[in-house]
């Protein structure tokens, strides 16, 4: 089984290593300066998306956004994914994704959808949740292929359904996150010791590895991303859009892309999502009188 990746982000540089440990690899990314952690695992390099996917059977995509997984889409490419499986783990709109698949169907190819659950670490450990949707026995086939990447992937339903679970799961995780920013930020505004309020937070049920991890991260000043601010807003926006659709109300991610929004406003864009404590600390700090 050969494999090929596009996009070699913040997710998708840890996602492309763990598959060359497996399998042959060859990536393709934008920027050139990804290349040589990925040649040195010794993964390939396509010059091209199509000259990755000549060389490749199954494709992964884990590019920004819609428009940025449909530039790769050119007569080249279109033809070299004939016979071959896409699976797009990026975060896009529903209707896109279901654009996608027919698209793909009609050059040849299948379709599987696997938007993920984990930031940059779980990434890294090949501890990342797949949310798998599409046709199922195509699921199957691939399910095998994706273990490098997974502690679990599960299958959701028809196309757009892993994209709808990964919404559903992105609210908790964002409203958390925020919640949390919002009790730190809280407990120092009262005076409060943050190492106390983490040790506090650590020994009660509310504690678990992520609150942790983020706790770490605001006491040692550290906002270098695992999940970073900007991807979080627009998170926040295809959320709110999914909500709006299924006819549901979403005010606690209407609230949280604001807070974002302010944040990536602020010059924080690239930060850790939890840097939004630093927006509700700088509040504090300058009440209004």
């Amino acid at each position: 089984m050969r494999i090929g990746f596009l996009g070699l982000g913040r997710m998708g540089t840890p996602m492309a290593l763990n598959l060359c440990k497996t399998y042959p690899t060859t990536v393709w990314n934008r920027s050139a300066s990804k290349y040589p952690a990925l040649t040195a695992a010794g993964a390939k390099i396509g010059h091209t998306p199509a000259q990755v996917a000549q060389h490749s059977d199954v494709i992964f995509t884990m590019l920004f956004d819609a428009p940025a997984i449909q530039s790769v889409f050119d007569d080249g490419f279109t033809r070299a994914i004939r016979n071959k499986t896409i699976i797009n783990t990026s975060s896009v709109p529903v209707e896109f994704s279901q654009q996608l698949e027919r698209q793909i169907l009609r050059a040849g190819g299948s379709y599987v959808e696997m938007p993920v659950s984990g930031s940059k670490v779980p990434a890294e450990q090949g501890k990342l949740v797949g949310m798998m949707a599409g046709d199922k026995a195509v699921c199957d086939r691939v399910c095998p292929h994706v273990q490098p990447l997974t502690c679990a992937s599960v299958y959701c339903g028809p196309t757009g359904s892993g994209l709808k679970m990964k919404y559903a799961i992105n609210a908790y995780l964002i409203t958390m996150t925020a919640g949390l920013a919002e009790s730190m930020s809280l407990a120092q505004a009262q005076g409060l010791d943050l190492d106390a309020f983490a040790e506090v937070l650590a020994a009660g049920p509310l504690g678990s590895a992520y609150s942790g991890l983020k706790v770490d991260k605001v006491l040692s000043g550290d906002w270098s991303a695992q999940a970073a601010i900007k991807d979080c807003y627009n998170s926040t926006q295809l959320i709110r859009a999914a909500a709006a659709a299924a006819h549901t109300q979403s005010p606690l991610v209407g609230l949280c892309g604001a807070l974002y929004s302010q944040a990536k406003a602020s010059g924080m864009a690239e930060d850790d999502m939890i840097a939004v404590f630093k927006v509700l600390a700088r509040s504090a700090a300058t009440p209004s009188t």
